[in-house]
């Protein structure tokens, strides 16, 4: 079984234009998959660096000279990068969201399909774990992390649910947490609506929005004039704040104006956002909502 199936792989590592002596980042390493295109198209000068913070991702770092995993989050891309030498890059990548092989360990918690304790943590040493979101945050909390990360509207009634369950018993697995709140899981919209339960728990219990925002600040200060980045969101949170990044170089209100009235900006955008095709998806169903996002340092 593949560890995971890159989305889009072409089109992304395309995105970069890559110059064969080049220095680029794979934020979002998993299985390797855009890291061995992208050194397919670097010379004996190129470097290629990555980042994956999930202990089983390590596990399959390339025997390549060019190459060098870091196993840390990726929130701590330019720390690393000067540690390493490194002060400008020539692009970066990222791959967002959840790996097929993280969905497909029933133990790790990510995916609505299996029975397992309640856990979704994509670094195995953090401390925060969905069971802890789930049992120990307050009747609010929980109404915001259901609101806000899943879009949830009966949000308060979810949380209501949750903590009227913890009066009896914590609430240790998925079973549970689904038991509890199966008033709310209608069978038509059952999948859906649990799948926006658990991207909210997950998006929380690993701070991925605060994750992608200190990423996407250190990407302008990193990449030298006219290198690229080439992302890959797969909802709607994500998507919002990597558009408006592009855009604005900010995630709220409007970049100030130059003498001449021009926005400055510290990015242009590349091309229209790119999905995937039919026959994509049908080889890989996961890949259905991903979103594609190219820009250049200006």
């Amino acid at each position: 079984m593949n560890y995971h199936n890159p989305v889009l792989l072409k089109e992304t590592v395309d995105g970069l234009d890559v110059k064969p002596n080049g220095v680029y980042v794979d934020v979002t390493f998993g299985g390797g998959g855009h890291s061995k295109e992208i050194l397919s198209r670097l010379n004996e000068e190129g470097r290629l660096f990555a980042f994956d913070q999930d202990p089983d991702a390590v596990r399959n770092d390339l025997n390549d000279e060019r190459f060098t995993l870091i196993p840390e989050n990726f929130r701590y891309i330019k720390r690393f990068m000067r540690f390493h030498g490194i002060k400008k890059v020539d692009g970066i990548l990222g791959d967002f969201g959840v790996s097929s092989h993280q969905f497909d360990v029933a133990e790790r918690g990510f995916s609505t399909r299996f029975e397992s304790n309640l856990d979704m943590r994509m670094n195995q040493k953090d401390v925060l774990s969905a069971y802890n979101v789930i049992n120990d945050y307050e009747e609010g909390q929980l109404k915001q992390v259901f609101y806000q990360y899943g879009e949830l509207r009966n949000a308060p009634k979810l949380a209501s649910a949750i903590m009227q369950a913890r009066q009896v018993s914590h609430i240790q697995t998925s079973e549970q947490l689904k038991k509890t709140l199966a008033a709310f899981l209608p069978n038509h919209k059952a999948h859906k609506i649990l799948a926006q339960i658990y991207q909210a728990i997950r998006i929380e219990v690993n701070q991925e929005i605060e994750v992608l925002k200190e990423f996407l600040l250190q990407t302008e200060q990193l990449l030298e004039s006219g290198g690229r980045i080439s992302l890959i969101s797969y909802h709607s949170l994500e998507d919002r704040l990597v558009k408006r990044y592009i855009r604005n170089g900010m995630f709220e209100g409007e970049p100030e104006k130059d003498m001449y009235g021009n926005f400055e900006v510290p990015f242009k955008k590349v091309g229209k956002l790119i999905i995937p095709s039919k026959d994509e998806i049908k080889v890989n169903n996961r890949a259905r909502s991903a979103k594609l996002r190219i820009a250049e340092k200006i």
